[in-house]
């Protein structure tokens, strides 16, 4: 059995999405819950974590709404707002396993930093929730000093850091390599093997995805690794079936045990401990 552990569902009808310009037009549309299970049918993916992709509490509801696969949301709140715990009180829900923020669309590359940010994210370790860091190069060092200010905080760190595999060289990978041991190195973050096909581009059959997926779990272990397809940004390059059976020939190396780690057992541990399953 295997948890999809980041993909998402929208509906631009239902509001506006600011990243969604011309670049991803083919995507610029609903996708819905019946759209999930046809593209994850026969995959062996049994439950899913849904990802927010704007920030309006309204989405977040809605997704908290929808069922199976989908058995965890990471939503979003305002993190800035001094009533957050209030927020987060008001809000809970059995489902809700986590939060995150478009870091890497904030004009600031050193909004995570921020005191305010981190009193919001002391909040959600309060609650029981999971932190979601959305960071590229930019931000790295605002989400390391948000991950030092708050140690009792649970982070996820989302598209191993969204390494610029289309450009990929010795400088880009080197430099990528640095940031995935500072995060590495802080044993209160978890990294998702996700996205890495769209960072690879179109192109993607011939930039090195499988030796950025593997190095993902050699620096983080297994135990702290979690399998995510992206979907449905991710069929701007491949399908569904493509991004998982790359992840899971890249991973082919490791044991079974640790494979169930990476494709299952992690994401469990870090979103669904605790969570009644869902109906």
């Amino acid at each position: 059995m295997i948890i999809d552990a980041h993909h998402h569902l929208w509906d631009p009808a239902d509001r506006p999405y600011p990243w969604m310009d011309d670049s991803v037009a083919p995507i610029r549309r609903r996708f819905d819950v019946d759209d999930l299970r046809a593209v994850s049918h026969d995959t062996g993916v049994t439950r899913t974590i849904v990802v927010q992709a704007v920030h309006d509490p309204d989405e977040t509801a809605w997704l908290l709404t929808q069922p199976s696969p989908v058995a965890g949301v990471v939503g979003w709140v305002d993190l800035t707002a001094p009533d957050v715990a209030d927020r987060l009180a008001s809000d809970a829900h059995p489902r809700l396993v986590g939060i995150r923020h478009q870091a890497q669309d904030e004009a600031d590359p050193d909004w995570l930093a921020r005191p305010d940010v981190a009193r919001g994210v002391r909040a959600l370790a309060e609650a029981g929730l999971v932190f979601d860091l959305l960071v590229r190069a930019r931000e790295h060092t605002a989400a390391l000093t948000l991950v030092d200010a708050v140690p009792e905080a649970s982070f996820v760190l989302d598209h191993a850091g969204k390494p610029a595999i289309a450009d990929d060289g010795p400088d880009v990978a080197d430099a990528w390599r640095d940031r995935m041991r500072d995060f590495a190195d802080r044993p209160q973050v978890t990294c998702k093997v996700s996205g890495l096909l769209t960072e690879a581009g179109s192109s993607w059959r011939d930039r090195p995805v499988a030796r950025y997926a593997r190095e993902v779990v050699e620096r983080f272990g297994p135990d702290r690794s979690m399998y995510g397809s992206d979907w449905p940004v991710s069929t701007l390059v491949g399908t569904y079936d493509e991004v998982l059976r790359t992840t899971r020939d890249a991973l082919a190396d490791l044991s079974s045990s640790e494979r169930d780690a990476v494709f299952r057992g992690t994401a469990e541990r870090v979103y669904l401990a605790g969570s009644p399953a869902q109906t």
